[in-house]
């Protein structure tokens, strides 16, 4: 059992590794977006980048809202594996907005408009620990 903890644990490391690489490496569109989602009138929402949501780096997640954001290059044009990701998180319980690199440059304010809608839309994620009830003679 050692050697499993061991490679359970390495992978985590690698995993973590990967994620401050891209927070540390982001893309135009995404140090753009990333400016706006962190000022002050938008920090109720507080988004993370580059959020690990099981095998998926989402480039921003905001987890109390179960709300994430990619942003995609002309790579992304057809991909399969976009719309595999997509229906995982969305299985998970997120909504997620896809953007163009194009649209966040060329257009943010539209572009956070869109966010700023949904973050409105989106409702608190319940306590996960409710009270409990006082039984008969508590």
């Amino acid at each position: 059992m050692p050697q499993a903890r061991t490679l359970m644990a390495r992978t985590v490391d690698q995993r973590i590794q990967r994620a401050r690489s891209f927070r540390r490496n982001p893309t135009d569109a995404e140090r753009k977006l990333w400016q706006r989602l962190r000022r002050p009138g938008f920090a109720e929402a507080h988004f993370r980048r580059q959020a690990t949501i099981g095998p998926y780096f989402a480039d921003f997640a905001c987890h109390a809202l179960r709300l994430v954001i990619e942003i995609d290059g002309g790579q992304h044009a057809g991909s399969n594996s976009d719309v595999v990701r997509t229906g995982y998180l969305e299985a998970a319980g997120y909504r997620v907005l896809r953007f163009w690199n194009n649209d966040v440059l060329n257009n943010i304010d539209g572009v956070m408009q869109i966010i700023v809608d949904a973050v409105r839309a989106a409702p608190p994620t319940p306590d996960p620990s409710p009270p409990q009830e006082r039984g008969e003679g508590s």
